[in-house]
């Protein structure tokens, strides 16, 4: 019986570690979740900015000067 006990309890420790391995990473995403949105938003502003003071953006699919 002491055995069966202590498998059990073995089995949740490991449970345990990998529950709080994954929490740490489920943190860790949405930091840099937080981080690329506040990156997109910044973009997004300036290409607003940009609109808005009629600046022409470059065409996609011009080629370079130098080409």
């Amino acid at each position: 019986m002491m055995e069966r006990v202590q498998a059990l309890e073995e089995r949740v420790a490991h449970l345990m570690r990998g529950v709080e391995d994954l929490s740490d990473m489920v943190t860790g995403q949405g930091k840099e979740i937080d981080r690329l949105n506040r990156l997109v938003r910044l973009l997004v502003e300036r290409e607003a900015e940009r609109e808005a003071l009629g600046q022409e953006t470059p065409a996609a699919n011009v080629r370079p000067p130098h080409w």
